[in-house]
């Protein structure tokens, strides 16, 4: 990296990331919302859909707005409603807006002004008439209603619904509804004979295929996390704290214009590696310490997960070698099978008649975990909605992520790119970060970000 650019845009990195959250607009065109709408109406032609959008905050978080209803909307103001009348195919959005407030968001005041306009939704109606929209659903048949938790920055519905259950449901001094739950249950009181369906499925099966506007969103994200990943690379040496590897990342996901990581950065070294989202970036890193780095950017509310391994000195120690290209195999040999119409069992298969020609031993201990198969979705989430793929189809997007612990050597190894499935086989939207270990080797003997600064006596 040229020095004389490095220091002007540290001297921007504020700058930088107060504009990274002044989004003045939809962050798609008008019609990609309106063909997410189309496709979820065609899934509730006898009734009607209600999506409420997330609350305002009390803390001083930026507002986040619930993946589900952005996704059909891209309205980003707190306290919206839709509701989609499968019978007529129309949508309502319900708002009560002022200019201040879109700008208070870092919106544009044309929401305000003009909703219709600004969202192509064919009809807004003020907030107060929720009720009398209700009772009017209500009375035509089934309503549809999401029963899962909304999902809203760093965090994914079904890890926020098992913990919501554990920590308040099911707490014999608590008992407490999650706030979708308890409007199931005001709605069945107050309409006994109303039946009310999960919309939470319908929605999640749209997500689970990126269409090409999202995917070109993806892109740009994982452009952005190779760099930050190829940055904490060369930047990583013996006696740094880790939260400056954390520091460096972050960085360099806000200066190429992310709003920032889509998780806290995850570190595990030492005696950490059993954790595995280990993000204290408490140690000291030491020589012969073994790293593995789990952090993606968080672009126009889109995530990607990028995983990299490697040691902390300027080289690997033979063992570390031996485990880490094993799970670059595996890694490798997985991409090399992705393609629709591909189950897990047949994914486990060829790749491990791929592993077995190449001459590794699958009964080592640490080919456990490193099997072929297929990861978390990826998407508004890092975790996104559907949990992980059965069966490939075009317009995937998840986590492939081998991965293996050796505690009692404190080695830990995950290899992780996000891969997009398309018509005839897959792109690993991750590419260019260095994996081999030569690679890794090499680009460690480059200076990383804190080096050029500690050299310009900063």
């Amino acid at each position: 990296m040229n020095l004389r650019r490095l220091i002007p845009a540290l001297a921007l990195a504020a700058a930088l990331t107060m504009s990274a959250f002044a989004a003045t607009g939809l962050k798609f065109d008008k019609s990609e919302y309106a063909a997410r709408r189309t496709a979820l109406l065609e899934k509730i032609p006898d009734g009607t859909a209600i999506l409420f959008g997330a609350q305002a905050i009390s803390s001083y978080y930026p507002y986040s707005q619930a993946n589900d209803f952005v996704y059909l909307t891209g309205v980003e103001l707190p306290n919206a409603v839709l509701i989609l009348d499968g019978r007529s195919k129309t949508s309502t959005l319900l708002l009560t807006a002022t200019e201040t407030a879109a700008r208070a968001e870092g919106l544009d005041p044309a929401l305000a002004r003009d909703p219709k306009a600004f969202t192509g939704i064919e009809r807004v109606m003020p907030a107060e008439s929720l009720t009398s929209m209700i009772a009017m659903a209500a009375s035509r048949g089934p309503v549809y209603a999401p029963f899962s938790p909304e999902e809203l920055y760093r965090e994914a519905s079904t890890e926020k619904q098992f913990a919501f259950l554990r920590a308040t449901t099911l707490n014999p001094w608590d008992g407490r509804l999650s706030r979708e739950l308890q409007f199931v249950r005001v709605l069945k009181e107050r309409f006994p004979q109303v039946e009310v369906r999960n919309l939470s499925p319908l929605i999640w099966e749209l997500r689970t295929i990126k269409t090409p506007a999202e995917i070109a969103v993806l892109r740009r994200a994982a452009a952005i996390g190779v760099k930050a990943h190829t940055e904490i690379l060369k930047a990583c040496r013996p006696g740094m704290r880790e939260n400056e590897l954390s520091a460096v990342f972050n960085y360099v996901c806000e200066r190429e214009g992310a709003q920032e990581s889509a998780y806290g950065v995850i570190i595990c070294s030492g005696e950490n590696h059993p954790f595995v989202h280990y993000a204290k970036h408490d140690r000291v890193l030491k020589d012969g310490d073994f790293l593995v780095v789990d952090a993606g950017p968080d672009l126009d509310g889109y995530d990607i997960d990028i995983t990299t391994s490697f040691p902390a000195g300027a080289a690997f120690t033979p063992r570390q070698k031996e485990i880490y290209e094993a799970c670059l195999a595996v890694h490798e040999a997985s991409l090399a099978v992705y393609r629709p119409g591909l189950t897990m069992a047949q994914c486990r298969q060829e790749v491990d008649e791929i592993l077995k020609k190449k001459g590794f031993d699958l009964n080592k201990d640490y080919f456990r975990r490193m099997r072929g198969e297929f990861g978390h979705f990826v998407g508004l989430a890092t975790h996104d909605v559907g949990g992980a793929p059965m069966t490939l189809k075009p317009g995937m997007v998840f986590a492939n992520e081998p991965m293996t612990i050796l505690a009692a050597e404190e080695i830990g190894v995950r290899v992780e790119d996000t891969v997009l499935i398309t018509e005839t086989g897959c792109e690993n939207l991750t590419a260019g970060i260095p994996r081999t270990a030569k690679e890794i080797e090499a680009a460690k003997k480059a200076d990383g970000i804190p080096q050029i600064l500690k050299k310009a006596g900063r």
